[in-house]
């Protein structure tokens, strides 16, 4: 089995690293760092991926701090896998062009499924990843949207089957999200058994070098487990390996 590419994650509100609970923003962590320093900070321990995310984008359903993120993009010494707002081709296309390796799709993807199919056939898989926030209800993994405040009715499987099999998958089980309670493996082993050839990544939960060693997805995003310091990236890097 090939090594989990780790994503160290950095939220931006206003330019500044966050950390949100649940995705809830009265619920915000402020962090003194400087953006371009942690990225060059993941990059030394030895990340080549980094995971941003444009929580002002999120918000306000389009990108917000495009010219930083175009900035962090052109200088950074790793590959930058975007998310936060993107709506329409021409932002995939401004995010791609300044640089970033990949940009991530929400709620779009449950909304204008056909957008985003043609977003695949024009940029391909690899420059796309599709985030499916779940929520458990009755023990169906329901795709939630609008910052998780609106439940689709859509299962997870169901969501899937509207684009080709093989793109990124960004799952997140959001009652785990900014928790450190552990990722949901049993939603994460389901999901690579129903989905082949889907690349999941993991977000949400990871605690524990221990969490990181047990998962067995095509890559993991970890974000408050690092910013409190509960491991360090390189120790993480290891675990993975």
């Amino acid at each position: 089995m090939a090594a989990l590419i780790l994503y160290p994650a950095m939220d931006l509100m206003d330019g500044a690293p966050v950390r949100l609970e649940k995705g809830d923003f009265s619920a915000r962590t402020d962090y003194a760092a400087d953006p371009a320093e942690t990225l060059a900070g993941f990059a030394a321990a030895g990340a080549t991926w980094a995971h941003v995310v444009d929580l002002d984008g999120a918000r306000a359903k389009e990108p917000r701090q495009h010219q930083l993120i175009r900035k962090l993009a052109k200088d950074a010494p790793l590959n930058l896998q975007v998310a936060g707002g993107f709506r329409t081709i021409d932002d995939v296309r401004r995010m791609l062009d300044a640089g970033a390796a990949r940009v991530v799709i929400g709620s779009l993807a449950i909304r204008e499924p056909r957008t985003v199919n043609r977003m695949l056939d024009l940029f391909g898989p690899e420059e796309l990843a599709l985030a499916l926030d779940i929520k458990l209800i009755e023990g169906e993994p329901i795709v939630v949207t609008a910052g998780w405040t609106e439940t689709s009715g859509v299962t997870l499987y169901d969501a899937a089957a509207r684009f080709p099999a093989g793109c990124h998958l960004l799952l997140t089980d959001v009652g785990r999200d900014g928790m450190l309670q552990g990722p949901n493996f049993d939603l994460l082993e389901e999901a690579r058994a129903r989905l082949p050839g889907w690349k999941i990544q993991a977000s949400g939960g990871v605690a524990t070098l221990d969490d990181l060693r047990a998962l067995k997805t095509h890559g993991a995003v970890i974000g408050k487990a690092l910013w409190e310091a509960r491991f360090g990236l390189a120790e993480a890097l290891d675990a993975c390996a």
